[in-house]
């Protein structure tokens, strides 16, 4: 999360078109200048060489980042045979190279293997840690990255295009954490190739989609204009799958005190019966979102109060 001094208390979403060769880091900085946010952060990040959707949190939103991040994500990518590179994508130096390259029947007899639940090696150039340090610095001083497999899940592969003899174009609905660089080096492999991803869009993450986006170009353009806040949506935006649940007044106080919270009203109390322990909840009261809540012993437990 970034933090700009002297920002002014702005809260909710902006759904950012991001563009080709800025990393998430530097989108969220120039979101937050441009909007004159205290405080942002982006829900799900996105490769410097990959486009599209990347939700910008701001003010209170960011409490929600982790439920945008949850959310399913849609991508669109460009698989160039031959080619086995470094990083999986185009950044990277070649590592390999081969002569075959697989026709449309061939690729698209081999999806149904990818959708599912499976098990996927995460790229060495990734964000992810070993012994302390992020696997892209150890990858960047040339040393062996050997990451575990971890479980991903697919909800759909399809095959949308053959290019030409070097490229095919495909797209994929994915849970949580799925690389789609490591889908696209899997994929090369399991028909007898390699290849490494040579263009990636991202179309949807959860809610957040393509048709509610704004460029940067565009932003830059109503930078001092009010219209520029009409591209901000509400928090709630990024809880769209979370249930609701409306409180008093005096419950909300308890609930921004960090107090559990134990509806008197029998109807709630059987819905949180039916929701079961566990269960997140928002607690609103009126139209304002209170906190994000959790079900325990009956009763709804703060996890996240937001300050609206």
């Amino acid at each position: 999360m970034g933090r700009r001094k002297g920002g002014s208390p702005v809260h909710g979403w902006l759904v950012l078109d991001k563009p080709f060769g800025m990393s998430s880091s530097r989108a969220v900085g120039a979101v937050r200048n441009l909007l004159g946010a205290a405080k942002a952060g982006h829900g799900g990040t996105l490769d410097p060489l990959a486009t599209g959707i990347l939700p910008i949190a701001l003010g209170e939103a960011t409490k929600t980042v982790a439920w945008a991040m949850a959310g399913r994500k849609t991508y669109r990518f460009t698989l160039r045979w031959g080619e086995a590179r470094a990083t999986d994508d185009a950044e990277g130096e070649v590592t390999a190279t081969s002569d075959m390259r697989p026709d449309a029947a061939a690729v698209a007899a081999i999806l149904p293997r990818f959708t599912g639940s499976i098990l996927q090696v995460p790229p060495a150039y990734s964000a992810l840690k070993l012994a302390g340090e992020r696997a892209y610095d150890l990858a960047r001083r040339g040393e062996t990255v050997e990451l575990a497999a971890r479980d991903a899940e697919i909800f759909a592969l399809r095959l949308l295009r053959v290019i030409d003899a070097d490229h095919a174009e495909l797209e994929v609905e994915t849970g949580k954490g799925v690389y789609v660089r490591s889908l696209g080096r899997d994929i090369a492999r399991a028909l007898g190739t390699v290849a490494h991803i040579a263009a990636l869009r991202r179309l949807a993450v959860g809610s957040f989609t393509l048709e509610r986006a704004i460029s940067l170009d565009k932003l830059e353009a109503l930078r001092h204009s009010a219209a520029v806040f009409e591209h901000l949506l509400p928090i709630e935006t990024a809880l769209d799958d979370i249930p609701a649940m409306a409180l008093t007044e005096a419950e909300a106080h308890r609930l921004r005190h960090g107090q559990t919270v134990v509806p008197l009203l029998a109807v709630d109390q059987a819905r949180l019966d039916e929701l079961g322990n566990g269960a997140v909840v928002r607690a609103t009261t009126g139209e304002t979102l209170v906190a994000l809540t959790e079900i325990s012993a009956g009763g709804l437990r703060p996890v996240r109060v937001l300050n609206l």
